[in-house]
């Protein structure tokens, strides 16, 4: 019977059929060889990322232990049952909390295969630990080369790759020079940021000025900028296995999520093109492979955004070495027929992947409140509802006296599925220049 340190666990932790807690530190679990154990990092329940820990649960030859600073009696029932542990630890976000449960869930399971995690936030603290305790998988180098926006960009531009110039600021003076070279607009984003939050595009002196003046750059907390891309904006979704892509997914984002971020007034949409192979795309094909190996990818899933200039030629924005955001695993699994949480996390678990084609375009669009306060009315959802009919195939519809996201996702969404594309394209246009959110 192993005996294991309990600091970490918070009140019970649900392991199997037995219990770790504070009183009894017994853990009765008997190693099973032939199994391969996963922990699964989740430092809170976000609807989504349950959604990763639920499809991993369900892997043929694996047990799942979940590490959270949630408690476990807040999961689903359901979802509880199906895991071999849940332990919780005081920071989910901690390498140091995190070894240390690793290490634990490792000395009672007889190893851990795999450790996972799909928050980007997650990936250089999951790589620490990787590293530490000699784990398969991504380590903090190769996390920091994606979570690290000016180091992507550097080792991008080293290996010839198209991306816009930038500069890590770490003063005013800095971050003036960087303007007086590139010119405006320019992008300034944390230096560790995701996808569009926190980033904000400056014209003007004055704009600059404001920027300098709420999050002034230091040497300890440096700022990111880049000079602004003209041009469409898109997204690529892979997945790789052993350092060579494997598949691809391609969005088209109606508009920039940038200008979604500036204009409050607007409502996102993001289409699945059926045509995922059209030459159109064949600039940023013939980049993301060899991006992602520049970066170190083995085996994941990355999303990339990047941009179509009016030249035709492709610039990348940036990478991140996890799952999309924003509906998008839900998108893809629609326009491809199939549940891309569970191919996910066969691909983590086992490393394989079997491509499906692409026989729908799918689109999302996201229903963004205007004014402030909470919601007060909907309006034109259902005439567009009844409209579309069985092109409908998800949706989250906003709820009176809900509180606003606060993000470009706004507080519910449409998706639509059609094999044609231009039809997905009519319908989000119809959806977004009907329906209206009304918050007071």
């Amino acid at each position: 019977m192993a005996k294991i340190a309990t600091r970490w666990v918070a009140a019970t932790a649900h392991v199997g059929s037995r219990y770790l807690s504070r009183s009894s530190t017994d853990v009765l679990i008997e190693p099973l060889d032939f199994m391969k154990t996963v922990v699964f990092v989740a430092p809170y329940f976000a609807e989504t990322t349950l959604r990763f820990v639920s499809a991993v649960s369900r892997v043929e030859g694996a047990r799942t232990t979940l590490v959270s600073q949630d408690a476990p009696e807040k999961l689903p029932p359901e979802l509880r049952g199906r895991l071999h542990g849940a332990v919780r630890v005081s920071d989910g976000l901690d390498p140091d909390a995190l070894s240390e449960a690793v290490t634990a869930i490792g000395r009672v399971s007889g190893g851990v295969d795999r450790l996972l995690g799909t928050l980007e936030e997650l990936q250089v603290p999951l790589g620490h630990v990787r590293d530490r305790l000699g784990l398969q998988g991504m380590g903090a180098e190769v996390a920091e080369n994606f979570r690290d926006k000016a180091r992507m960009k550097r080792i991008l531009r080293d290996a010839g790759l198209p991306c816009a110039r930038h500069a890590l600021v770490r003063s005013s003076d800095e971050a003036s020079s960087f303007v007086r070279a590139v010119g405006y607009p320019v992008i300034v984003k944390p230096q560790a940021g995701s996808g569009s939050r926190g980033t904000h595009r400056l014209s003007t002196d004055e704009d600059l000025e404001g920027c300098l003046r709420s999050m002034p750059p230091t040497p300890g907390r440096p700022l990111m900028m880049e000079e602004f891309v003209v041009g469409h904006e898109h997204s690529f979704d892979s997945i790789s296995l052993g350092g060579e892509m494997a598949w691809h997914s391609i969005n088209d984002y109606l508009p920039a999520a940038l200008d979604v971020v500036r204009e409050p007034w607007i409502q996102w949409a993001v289409v699945l093109p059926r045509e995922v192979d059209d030459p159109r795309y064949d600039g940023i094909k013939s980049v993301a492979a060899d991006a992602l190996r520049a970066l170190g990818m083995d085996t994941g899933m990355s999303h990339m955004e990047w941009f179509r200039r009016p030249d035709g030629s492709v610039a990348i924005s940036e990478v991140g070495a996890r799952p999309p955001g924003a509906r998008f695993v839900h998108l893809i699994s629609w326009a491809h027929d199939f549940d891309l949480f569970r191919a996910w996390a066969d691909v983590m678990v086992h490393h394989r992947f079997e491509p499906r084609p692409r026989p729908y375009a799918a689109g999302a669009a996201y229903l963004r409140g205007q004014g402030k306060g909470r919601v007060a009315r909907v309006t034109g959802l259902e005439e567009v509802l009844a409209e579309l009919g069985s092109i409908v195939v998800e949706r989250r519809l906003p709820e009176v006296g809900q509180a606003p996201s606060g993000t470009y996702e706004g507080e519910g969404y449409v998706i639509v599925r059609h094999p044609e594309t231009e039809v997905v394209r009519r319908a989000l246009g119809r959806i977004v220049s009907t329906v209206r959110v009304e918050l007071e």
